[in-house]
């Protein structure tokens, strides 16, 4: 059969990942005060931004207009599900878990893989594994036990139908969870986690998942012949898929270290109205910034001096980051008014009238990835006239009632708060009681969940309400 060679044209598109766009993701998922600082250092640093209370639509486009000023889009598409990868700033802080109070300004590592683990559909037998792997994870978010060492702990604790098998299951899907990379055995894996996530048009990705799967160790030592040779790659070559390396995070846990608990800045405000519920961004979150009229006024198209280049560069920066807070605010407003819509209920009646709600129900709402809800939400705050909430507090998991009706783990912890509240002093409710009171009003619950709501809220058990009356 005859051979030649042809030449096809494919039409097709794809993401890239331009600085831009990095940007807008990393201001999406700072908390206000990190946005804030964030805001000062540009106001700082470039010129060309202004800070003013009242922004003027016409102070922001009375600047030249060029080429490469069109080349801004109208829209920047921040939904991406691998773009977790491009950390440049913390993003951890809200929960303490899932079963606790969401209040908190500040969130551990563990507080924020069990908030996740809560969102999973496991067994029973699979929600201890996970827990158990969760405990073994260390501050950068390395698993610190082996595999075969959980195992052993696991039958200690009476799970003896665990197996290693069972625990490796469990840990790919943990391995989903964020800070990508984390759930990693060592800086191969937790790397490898990472450009796993990154779409396969990436330039040179597959030979940087090989470098990091095969040899990590020879790009420690400098050993760029070697690599260069067992990698099929030149100069060029080698310096692009190291440089692909170097912008991952080999200590993904490492945000969640020094997070501060003081006070919140709410991002998003929701009143009651005649109309109903409003909710909209809060105007003194984060300044206001518009391009500064007087340098902007200096730039001439044709002049490619220095100084003239200087201002043109400096004025695309500004624009981008006016562009990414505007994408940001949209965003966030668009998750928040689908949270807020679905939690009516709480708003008007409060905690006992939560419903579930999983990340998932919002991503599909709001044609949005799961992963971008999961960042929109951290460090997030709500104010309502019942308080002020991390966007996290609103996402509870969901256990069956009579007659196929659900109800969310929030509110069946604030009806055993309540039962326990109404409780004889002399006759404290048992755990059993509470599950038999909660079925007769049509909340199935087990004996267990019972008890673990109840520590999570801090009653203790029977006894010692006893005992303390």
């Amino acid at each position: 059969m005859a051979m030649k060679a042809s030449l096809q044209l494919r039409v097709g598109t794809q993401l890239t990942m331009t600085p831009q766009l990095k940007q807008a993701i990393s201001l999406l998922q700072l908390s206000t005060l990190d946005l804030r600082q964030e805001i000062q250092q540009a106001l700082d640093g470039n010129p060309l931004l202004d800070q003013e209370d009242e922004f003027s639509e016409q102070a922001a486009t009375d600047t030249p207009e060029d080429g490469w000023a069109d080349s801004i889009p109208n829209e920047l598409s921040v939904d991406s599900d691998w773009s977790d990868t491009y950390q440049d700033t913390p993003r951890a802080t809200g929960a303490e878990g899932p079963d606790f109070d969401r209040q908190a300004a500040g969130q551990s590592l563990h507080g924020h893989l069990l908030w996740q683990l809560a969102m999973l559909d496991l067994t029973a037998d699979e929600h201890l594994i996970a827990e158990a792997l969760i405990d073994a994870v260390d501050a950068n978010g390395y698993l610190t036990q082996s595999l075969a060492d959980v195992e052993d702990g696991l039958h200690r604790q009476g799970l003896l139908e665990a197996n290693l098998t069972h625990i490796e299951s469990v840990l790919a899907r943990l391995q989903q969870f964020e800070p990508t990379g984390a759930f990693a055995r060592d800086l191969g894996e937790c790397l490898t986690l990472q450009l796993e996530t990154l779409p396969e048009t990436t330039p040179l990705l597959m030979p940087a998942r090989r470098l990091v799967r095969q040899f990590l160790p020879a790009l420690g030592r400098d050993e760029s012949r070697l690599l260069k040779r067992r990698l099929g790659l030149d100069d060029a070559g080698l310096e692009a898929v190291t440089e692909l390396i170097r912008s991952l995070d080999p200590r993904p846990g490492s945000a969640f270290e020094s997070v501060a608990s003081g006070y919140v800045i709410p991002d998003l405000l929701a009143r009651r109205s005649e109309h109903g519920w409003q909710l909209e961004l809060n105007p003194d979150a984060v300044p206001r910034l518009r391009i500064q009229p007087d340098y902007a006024s200096l730039i001439k198209r044709a002049d490619n001096s220095q100084d003239n280049r200087f201002l043109k560069e400096h004025l695309q920066e500004a624009r981008w980051l006016i562009k990414s807070l505007s994408s940001r605010n949209d965003t966030l407003l668009r998750v928040g008014r689908e949270i807020v819509a679905r939690q009516l209920d709480f708003l008007d009646h409060g905690e006992q009238a939560m419903q579930p709600l999983i990340l998932a129900d919002i991503a599909a709402a709001v044609d949005m990835h799961e992963s971008t809800i999961s960042r929109v939400t951290t460090q997030k705050y709500l104010h309502t006239p019942r308080g002020v909430f991390e966007l996290k507090y609103f996402f509870s998991s969901q256990l069956g009632g009579k007659d196929d009706s659900a109800h969310s783990s929030t509110a069946i912890r604030a009806r055993i708060k309540q039962l326990v509240a109404q409780e004889p002093a002399d006759k404290p409710l048992s755990d059993s009681r509470l599950a038999a009171l909660l079925d007769d009003a049509g909340i199935h619950v087990a004996r267990r969940t019972v008890a673990k709501y109840r520590e999570a809220l801090g009653i203790p058990p029977t006894s010692e309400r006893r005992r303390r009356r």
